[in-house]
């Protein structure tokens, strides 16, 4: 049975001028508090800076998705997913870059780090799917999450970032020379995937839809506008932001690194998340999803890449040190990528690969201890193994991609 994706409605001018509005409103008081130089106490000064830094990657992602009317293709969808974590980057920088004078905020450096990349799978792409299986029901076709051949690019590259990965826990370092080969790896990826002719002509939703339909040169103007004040906003709410969820772990007795890596990564990707879901929910799960793992190899290749160098210019060695609990956390996140990627071989998201990958990501809640998280590494890695011998044949067309030519690159 077919089935068309239901016509987005852009929401009137109106309604569009009062999101923003809304969304300007909800950095305001955190960007007053900034210029004032007021420090609030530090629960307040989490939940104000972090509406702040929540508020900025709304107004991002809504200009990232506006400058696709100007912009298309899968290397305009990989910066554009870069420019929506951008409040990720910040936050995860600050940290670096402090701890060059005070070395307890490497582990704070790592925390971030870690944790924004295992929310995005162990949560981002479930939710994605699940929202894909609902819209499958309601219009009565297989539920799950096809992707277009030319997202062979974005696994493969992942999937060599996924083991180069265990070179810092091997290591216990993330270091320079690993910055520059994923650095490297980054931006051969950029080149890749620019030659890949393939279009993601997706629909626009909401506040994009209705900017999209500006004349160009206010259009543009607009999002050059919009991308300037979130950017504002990230640079004046990053550092208290941070540094308000530190001391708010001492106010509220809650481990200061668990905070740091779950609620910081919560805040900067809740739009982008929000948006992939609505995708999935209007039946576009390939956009949504490659939108999320375009998101994730920016992410576990120049996110990690950047963190030596922050910790190099705020004082410290050109390598980050990374003390046990740090090393598990990277082990865990590198195991984990290996079964994303191991599941996507098939380009196919069917609704037990989200399961797995959610059920997985809960378990670590379940069973806090540092040992359980080495041994639930153990766990995504025996599983990868086993889920490769179902999908082995995949694997020679996923390492072509990196170098040869797939469904939608020139001839």
């Amino acid at each position: 049975m077919g089935f068309d994706p239901p016509s987005a409605v852009p929401p009137s001018v109106r309604t569009t001028a009062l999101r923003l509005g809304a969304a300007c409103a909800g950095a305001a008081p955190a960007v007053v508090l900034r210029l004032a130089g007021v420090h609030p106490e530090p629960v307040v000064g989490m939940a104000v800076f972090g509406l702040g830094v929540l508020s900025a990657a709304l107004l991002l992602m809504w200009a990232a998705e506006t400058a696709r009317a100007d912009i298309a293709g899968p290397l305009a969808l990989a910066l554009l997913a870069f420019i929506a974590v951008l409040p990720e980057y910040a936050v995860d920088l600050w940290f670096a870059y402090t701890a060059g004078s005070r070395p307890e905020y490497a582990a704070y450096a790592a925390a971030n780090m870690t944790g924004a990349n295992r929310l995005l799978v162990g949560v981002g792409w479930p939710l994605v799917a699940l929202a894909a299986y609902f819209a499958a029901r309601r219009a009565g076709v297989r539920p799950g999450v096809a992707l277009r051949e030319h997202r062979r690019i974005d696994v493969a590259f992942l999937g060599v970032a996924a083991v180069l990965a265990f070179v810092m826990p091997l290591t216990r370092e993330i270091s320079w020379a690993l910055a520059v080969v994923l650095i490297a790896w980054y931006a051969y990826y950029l080149f890749r995937i620019g030659r890949c002719s393939e279009t993601d002509e997706e629909e626009l939703i909401g506040v994009p839809a209705r900017l999209a339909e500006l004349p160009t040169a206010r259009r543009r103007t607009t999002t050059v506008l919009v991308f300037a004040v979130a950017a504002a906003v990230v640079f004046a709410c990053a550092e208290p932001f941070a540094t308000s969820l530190v001391d708010a772990g001492s106010s509220l007795g809650i481990d200061r690194f668990l905070l740091v890596q779950w609620l910081a990564p919560l805040a900067s990707e809740a739009p982008e998340l929000i948006v992939a879901v609505v995708f999935a929910w209007r039946l576009r799960g390939d956009d949504g999803l490659g939108a999320l793992l375009s998101s994730k190899v920016n992410q576990w290749t120049l996110l990690i890449a950047c963190l030596p160098l922050a910790y190099a210019a705020g004082g410290g060695s050109w390598s980050l040190p990374l003390v046990e609990r740090q090393v598990d956390e990277v082990m865990l996140t590198a195991a984990q990528t290996v079964l994303a990627v191991v599941l996507l071989l098939d380009l196919g998201f069917l609704p037990w690969k989200a399961g797995l990958l959610f059920g997985l990501f809960v378990v670590q809640f379940v069973l806090p201890g540092e040992n359980a998280r080495l041994l639930l590494g153990y766990v995504y890695l025996v599983l990868a193994l086993a889920l490769l011998t179902r999908h082995w044949r995949e694997l020679a067309p996923t390492a072509r991609a990196l170098g040869g030519r797939v469904e939608g690159d020139p001839h």
